[in-house]
């Protein structure tokens, strides 16, 4: 039997790397990485590796060359940077992915997106996919995964089918991003409840977004209802600071009870993000932004309908079984 020849990018990050696991698992794929550099753990898993930059299209076109299917997760996260340096890796990037599908006929791409590309300044609660895209954002990352997924969707015909997937704060064993950064802001005493304590969000463990991604691999093609859309994918609602406290429970640490009005945490990151513009300073995570204010005070939570009519997916993983595990090993679960 032939294998399907899938190409992951980012196959060495926290999401990529558990569906890359996942994948190997099942006898009728061959997989490949696309990183900028080699992960033992992948090889491990009998993954061959592509080094190479996406922004480089040179290195896309040599990975993409014979594969069947791409899920491209890689892509410059982050609060604060050169709004450059966003659109070379996420947009640019995004680009040379689409044009080497196109040229050499590849017939699938799942992309990993963010529900940040729908978040203006207000909360959003409980919305679908046909809330309108901001006219404008307040972070390079969002405003640069949201031309991106523009492009994946619009990529979308009867010889390339495309879908994106919005996972919501991603947590779970091996997550190097948001739980380590707020156990170390705790750490330091920083950590502050922004608001009234009671907004609601959308979490996702991470199991169950690589589930996801794997369920459109399998569903997606031109005439899928899926194709060409974008969903958003998350478990909750829940009280953000509720599951911020459990979380520094289950790591020894006290519970954060400081709070901060959302208006002064906002002023507080325009002054920082204003400061660090003018001494042109960018390599740097700043303890607060305008759009971090936002997220740690407002609720954004999302209908998961259409994920769950057009693809049949529900999460196999509660939230508090995803925060039992936590703390294991990533190669115990």
């Amino acid at each position: 039997m032939k294998k399907t020849k899938i190409l992951i990018t980012g196959a060495g990050g926290f999401l990529g790397s558990v569906i890359a696991k996942k994948l190997a698992l099942d006898p009728r794929y061959e997989l490949y990485s696309f990183s900028r550099s080699t992960y033992p753990k992948l090889l491990g898993l009998g993954l061959k590796e592509f080094i190479g930059d996406l922004k480089n299209k040179q290195d896309v076109d040599h990975a993409l060359k014979d594969m069947d299917a791409v899920i491209h997760t890689a892509s410059m996260v982050g609060m604060w940077g050169r709004y450059e340096d966003f659109y070379a890796t996420n947009v640019i990037g995004t680009k040379n992915i689409i044009s080497a599908m196109k040229e050499y006929k590849i017939k699938k791409l799942i992309y990993t997106s963010t529900p940040s590309v729908a978040f203006d300044r207000d909360s959003l609660c409980g919305v679908d996919e046909s809330t309108p895209i901001p006219k404008s954002y307040l972070t390079s990352y969002a405003k640069t995964k949201a031309i991106a997924e523009s492009l994946v969707l619009a990529a979308n015909s009867d010889e390339l089918s495309s879908i994106a997937l919005r996972p919501h704060l991603i947590f779970g064993p091996g997550d190097l991003n948001l739980v380590p950064r707020v156990i170390k802001a705790q750490t330091k005493g920083r950590l502050k409840i922004i608001g009234d304590g009671k907004n609601l969000v959308d979490v996702t463990y991470v199991d169950n977004a690589a589930d996801a991604h794997i369920l459109a691999l399998e569903k997606l093609e031109s005439t899928h209802p899926c194709a060409g859309k974008a969903y958003f994918l998350g478990q909750g609602p829940i009280k953000l600071w509720d599951f911020t406290n459990e979380i520094l429970k289950r790591s020894g640490l006290p519970p954060v009870t400081k709070k901060m009005s959302i208006p002064t945490a906002f002023a507080i990151g325009f002054v920082i993000e204003s400061l660090l513009k003018l001494f042109r300073i960018y390599n740097v995570h700043p303890p607060m932004t305008r759009f971090v204010a936002l997220q740690l005070g407002k609720s954004h939570y999302f209908s998961h309908h259409n994920l769950e009519h057009d693809l049949g997916f529900t999460p196999q993983i509660s939230i508090e079984e995803g925060l039992n595990r936590l703390f294991l090993p990533s190669e115990s679960i």
